[in-house]
């Protein structure tokens, strides 16, 4: 009996041990390594470009933009040029790896911000037949990128809009150059089209704004306190309220509000920050007209900048300082 009974024990073993894996539940799935976030800044420069790339093409072939055709084309050039060497010689000078190394992709997106820069500076400045002044807006305008900058938080930080710190040093420099003119946007059409562009422009640029940058409280800001400004010209100073008023109207100053305004590197994240950055440049501006300075869109900007960036400076001191103080009162 034994013997007999051993054998079969091992016989129905066999198949049971066999069996085990089969009826055990299989792995769970490993779940599937999540998509990398798609950086918002990275979009904005991306349709940013494309808008304004697809912008200075009709300008040319069909709005009657008065610039040379080659004016743009020697502006990307150069601004190309311009930042490569600028990111080269800070890596080397730094010890870092430079921004457009690793690949196509991240020369292509470190390239955005100068593609924007030429464009911007090639439609809005005007220098008759000559194109050292958008050579030098676009030079000067990387050179801003690199040259003022502070540290924040420990990363340096460039604090002036590089498009419009170009327009206004050229502006400054060379009295014979000016901003393109009014009519420069739609020169060569008219009809309902001198309305559908701003009107197509505006929608563009607000979507853009609200969707990617979240500048929308910045942009309500600056023209809110545009419009404040011209009231208060108005009334104070007995100044044309429609003149004071007309600027808004154009093409120019939808741009500006849009798409250099809205800078994401250089204007604040915070929406109470933006609103005071945006109603601080309003008041600048006006203060510069009272004044009889003439593009006083650019110089406002740029005057902004640099009080935000004392403020950004000068905030670190002044919280240590206060809270250096308060165990001193605490002692009293």
């Amino acid at each position: 009996m034994t013997a007999t009974t051993t054998p079969t024990t091992a016989t129905t073993a066999a198949p049971t041990d066999t069996a085990t894996p089969a009826t055990q539940p299989a792995p769970a799935a490993q779940p599937a390594p999540a998509a990398k976030p798609v950086d918002a800044r990275v979009s904005a420069l991306r349709r940013f470009a494309a808008s304004i790339t697809a912008f200075t093409i009709l300008g040319h072939l069909v709005l009657g933009f008065e610039q040379s055709p080659l004016t743009p084309i020697v502006a990307l050039a150069v601004s190309y040029a311009a930042a490569l060497l600028f990111e080269w010689l800070d890596s080397w000078a730094n010890g870092t790896t430079p921004e457009y190394a690793g690949g196509v992709r991240n020369l292509t997106t470190f390239l955005l911000p100068p593609h924007i820069t030429a464009l911007a500076c090639a439609m809005l400045l005007y220098g008759n037949a000559s194109l050292w002044p958008y050579i030098f807006a676009v030079m000067v305008a990387t050179a801003t990128k690199y040259v003022i900058r502070i540290r924040v938080r420990g990363k340096l930080r460039h604090v002036l809009n590089p498009s419009n710190a170009g327009i206004a040093v050229t502006l400054l420099l060379f009295p014979w150059v000016g901003i393109a003119p009014p009519y420069h946007f739609t020169n060569a059409v008219g009809g309902v089209i001198d309305w559908l562009i701003p009107l197509g422009i505006l929608m563009l640029g607000s979507l853009l704004n609200a969707k990617l940058t979240g500048k929308m409280p910045l942009i309500l800001a600056w023209v809110g306190g545009f419009a404040a400004q011209a009231v208060i010209r108005w009334i104070v100073l007995d100044h044309s309220l429609a003149a004071a008023l007309l600027p808004m109207t154009g093409v120019a100053f939808i741009l500006y509000t849009l798409y250099m305004i809205t800078d994401p590197g250089t204007t604040p994240r915070k929406r109470r920050n933006q609103i005071v950055f945006g109603l601080t440049t309003a008041a600048v501006y006006g203060i510069l007209v009272v004044s009889g300075v003439v593009f006083g869109l650019f110089f406002a900007l740029v005057i902004t900048c640099v009080l935000r960036a004392i403020v950004l400076l000068a905030t670190p001191w002044a919280t240590a300082a206060v809270t250096a103080l308060r165990p001193a009162r605490s002692a009293t």
